[in-house]
């Protein structure tokens, strides 16, 4: 089990690159994660909803994923309300069941589903959330220590060192455990670290005088195209890094969602995706995105409150390429019409694709493929509450309603379309782009490998890691 002193101390990167090591070596290997707290959402062959991390861990292992890998997904909608995903389905009755009340309802289902793996599996990675230490949280604990107690799991407790205080976070998260929760603490992993290693001097030495736990792995930081679970400064510091032949704008509202669908953008040479919060001049961009969100109303309020609303109509009008995704295109079209109350009620669109949408209760969340007019097959996922219909002024762009054409205003419900190379190929073709292009997935897979070698080259117990699968 592969735990954090913080938030974004690397745990998830981790996890999948064991995963993916595990899997090398032929060994039978499932991701889990108890539960998360994520809008970047994935979508299971059976149509379930789970974290892009553990989608993704899946796929390192090279298992179908499934909805028993994260039984308990939290998606905010507010800033005091999260809806609550069980088993890959939302929930209702428990999203609005107090936080604490929730406890004995959901441990059993993480129990269950942890169990369920341990038997059909031979070896289970475990990521856990935020930080063990979090000692007001720990009497709601479904998803760190109980978890490493109840699968009897070896714990490695992860710093990112290039924040600074790796040490002190280390020494304080050991002290806040029970001793029996201490027990199960083999080995500690200092992430993101860069520099010169004889920097550290004799600290990993004090830090097993004072703990008894050895430093099991120094992580460098690892430069990557894989998908980063719920951060889009990881977007922004990657997309500010390329020389621009092609400048795309990538909206960030309020409970935006997926921003790792436009990952692919990102591996072409000579494409920029500029990530914007605030009012600014969309001028000098060839295309603008709005990506899903979880929110579609309170995202759309917030581009009119901050005027970047007008700046996208703006944009819109000179010509530029704007393309919403689900939510983002919710917001393009007339109207959001919200007769059971499923977010905050209707509210006006801007108006620049000839769709209305109605929210139902009921959420669409499906793997599909269908005909892209100007491509061919294409095929994605769907999670939305929205039915969409289509005026007379909007053609389609993929068929059985998933997306719509209006000039040069583009709306689709499929997610993860610029995963496909002729998509992404037409789409930048429509921006003057020409550059020869990779296969997503053929990349991604040879990246999975990469990272999980660099990370297994600095794991220096990886003998004791193994020990268990020697026969392997």
């Amino acid at each position: 089990m592969i735990m954090g002193c913080t938030s974004g101390a690397g745990k998830s990167l981790l996890a999948t690159a064991l995963c993916r090591h595990f899997s090398n070596l032929g060994i039978r290997v499932a991701p889990f994660k108890a539960q998360n707290m994520s809008n970047n959402a994935a979508v299971t062959p059976d149509g379930g909803e789970i974290g892009r991390a553990q989608y993704l861990q899946a796929l390192a292992a090279r298992v179908t994923p499934e909805v028993r890998m994260q039984p308990v997904l939290l998606k905010p909608q507010a800033d005091t309300l999260s809806q609550v995903i069980v088993l890959g389905r939302h929930a209702p009755e428990l999203t609005q069941t107090p936080w604490l009340a929730r406890k004995s309802r959901l441990w059993s289902v993480v129990r269950d589903s942890l169990h369920s793996l341990l038997r059909d599996f031979e070896l289970v990675v475990i990521e856990g959330a935020g930080s063990p230490a979090e000692v007001n949280l720990r009497p709601s604990d479904i998803v760190n220590m109980r978890v490493a107690l109840e699968a009897d799991a070896e714990v490695y407790l992860v710093a990112d060192i290039d924040r600074g205080g790796a040490f002190a976070h280390l020494l304080g998260t050991f002290l806040c455990l029970d001793p029996e929760e201490r027990a199960r603490i083999k080995g500690f992993v200092l992430n993101k670290f860069r520099g010169d290693p004889t920097l550290l001097g004799d600290g990993m030495d004090w830090l097993r005088a004072h703990t008894g736990v050895p430093t099991v792995a120094i992580v460098p930081m690892i430069q990557h195209c894989l998908p980063e679970e719920d951060d889009i400064r990881a977007l922004a510091a990657r997309a500010q890094a390329s020389e621009a032949e092609v400048r795309v704008a990538l909206i960030a509202y309020p409970y935006a969602s997926n921003f790792d669908e436009f990952d692919p953008l990102l591996s072409e040479p000579g494409v920029s995706v500029s990530v914007v919060r605030e009012r600014q001049a969309l001028d000098g961009f060839d295309a603008v995105i709005l990506p899903g969100s979880k929110h579609t109303a309170e995202s759309l309020r917030y581009l009119r409150r901050t005027g970047l609303a007008l700046e996208v109509v703006r944009a819109a009008q000179r010509g530029v390429l704007i393309h919403g995704v689900c939510g983002g295109m919710q917001m393009l079209g007339q109207h959001v019409r919200d007769p059971h109350v499923v977010e905050s009620g209707d509210i006006v669109g801007l108006g620049l694709l000839d769709v209305v949408t109605e929210m139902k209760p009921n959420k669409t969340t499906a793997q599909r493929c269908a005909h892209c007019v100007e491509v061919g097959a294409v095929c994605g996922y769907e999670i939305h509450h929205g039915v969409t219909t289509s005026g007379a002024r909007a053609s389609v762009h993929i068929e059985d309603g998933l997306g719509w054409r209006q000039d040069n205003v583009i709306g689709v419900y499929l997610h993860d379309l610029f995963k496909h190379t002729a998509y992404r190929r037409w789409w930048l073709g429509l921006l003057g782009w020409r550059s020869q292009t990779d296969d997503w997935d053929q990349r991604l897979d040879a990246e999975l490998d990469r990272v999980a070698r660099i990370v297994m080259a600095h794991w220096q117990a990886a003998e004791g890691l193994l020990k268990p699968w020697a026969r392997h």
